[in-house]
């Protein structure tokens, strides 16, 4: 059975490769342009991704279809998404991931820097679960001009 050391190590070399894919991704054009076949070697199949109701892209996105989605609504919200630095602290199957975002809303063109913390579960070599929490989510919204629940409008 291997020792929590080498799953905490295996989880961040999954997670450093996704990382890296992700920007290869995006590079190639990112949702609507490139193909999902970059990540999907990183993601269960059955992967699960929990976003903030509130976010423009909120919501469970189940599977690869899903993240596929995911990443089409990710790309309708924002017109830049750059992970500025990145710290990982892994223990076991789970990882925290703490990143620095600079982002550029589509809608309004405001810019936007925010931390981003997210719990991934890696389990034998592929991730299957990924939980974003971020800061203010409200500031999101308003950047990306999304309507608020109760049809009240932010901009």
């Amino acid at each position: 059975m291997p020792s929590s050391t080498d799953a905490a190590t295996a989880t961040e070399t999954v997670l450093t490769g996704m990382y890296a894919a992700e920007a290869e991704y995006l590079a190639a054009g990112g949702p609507g342009e490139a193909s999902f076949d970059l990540l999907a070697p990183f993601f269960a199949p059955d992967v699960e991704l929990r976003q903030a109701d509130s976010l423009p892209y909120g919501g469970t996105w189940r599977g690869h279809d899903g993240m596929t989605r995911f990443f089409l609504a990710m790309g309708q919200a924002w017109e830049t998404f750059d992970m500025v630095e990145q710290e990982f602290l892994a223990t076991g199957e789970t990882a925290v991931v703490l990143t620095r975002i600079r982002a550029r809303a589509r809608a309004t063109g405001r810019e936007l820097g925010f931390p981003l913390l997210q719990t991934i579960t890696v389990k034998e070599g592929r991730i299957t679960e990924v939980r974003p929490f971020y800061w203010d989510t409200q500031a999101i919204a308003e950047a990306c001009a999304m309507p608020l629940r109760g049809g009240r409008r932010c901009t």
